[in-house]
């Protein structure tokens, strides 16, 4: 019997436009808390703007945000691991080095921090991640500790950049989603692990739990659930990793599939 499900966002359970159907959404959700089944949102962005996204039933579900370096239930952090200051300045130096014109995302507990120089190219599409956005001249300013950092490339050099800074995961959990992006996390700490400490907090097994993918951040949570779906529009990669194949985000093949699966 599945007891909980948890879902990526991005090309998964959102669709192309970054958007999901509200009403359906909220009937399904209503009947899995009648069959005291949780819900989980498992995803790089920053859980404020998974807040922003869910609206008035952000407190029902379970958030694992910030590339699940948290977990955030009913407005309560119930997990959070942090890349010390130093850590977090020292790769983002390295990166920096690597490609000029990319996109640096440093995100804190209290913001997703970016260098102005970027603000005018890229600001709109962090701000389709991020709520609180923090803009400074320089990362040395930060001083707080690192929830994650993330790298966006628009020219979709980060499987090379990942290349140059692979020898770093003695250090850092990195992972290349996409050619446009690089999530970095505290070592050990990825969507997997953190699906562990949510099942351990809820006493729900792998054989209890359904989840849904489609990038390659997405192998350790689909590992994670006896019943596993990759999207039709995933990574063929990534399909290897799943039980099952789900219809495409833009057909909203997350909700068909809970609807047929769970809900029948």
């Amino acid at each position: 019997m599945i007891k909980l499900i948890l879902t990526d966002l991005d090309g998964t359970f959102l669709n192309s436009k970054g958007d999901y159907n509200k009403e359906d959404f909220s009937n399904i959700l209503s009947e899995l808390t009648k069959k005291n089944i949780a819900f989980g949102a498992v995803t790089g962005k920053q859980t404020e703007r998974v807040e922003e996204l869910f609206g008035d039933l952000a407190d029902k579900i379970w958030i694992l945000g910030d590339s699940a370096s948290r977990i955030k239930h009913a407005g309560k952090f119930e997990f959070e691991s942090l890349i010390p200051n130093s850590k977090g300045l020292d790769i983002i130096s390295k990166l920096e080095g690597i490609q000029a014109d990319q996109t640096i995302i440093a995100c804190t507990t209290q913001a997703a921090v970016i260098a102005d120089r970027r603000q005018l190219l890229d600001g709109e599409l962090v701000r389709r991640s991020y709520a609180t956005i923090n803009v400074v001249k320089d990362f040395s300013e930060i001083t707080d500790d690192f929830v994650k950092i993330t790298v966006f490339d628009r020219k979709k050099r980060c499987f090379d950049t990942f290349e140059k800074i692979k020898g770093e995961q003695d250090n850092f959990y990195i992972v290349a989603s996409e050619a446009a992006w690089i999530d970095i996390t505290s070592k050990g700490i990825h969507k997997g692990t953190t699906v562990q400490k949510l099942q351990e907090i809820l006493a729900v097994s792998s054989d209890e739990t359904m989840a849904f993918g489609d990038g390659y951040n997405d192998f350790e949570l689909l590992n994670q659930a006896q019943e596993s779906y990759a999207m039709a529009n995933a990574f063929d990669e990534v399909k290897t990793h799943a039980k099952h194949i789900a219809p495409p985000n833009d057909e909203n093949g997350v909700l068909q599939v809970i609807k047929e699966k769970v809900l029948n």
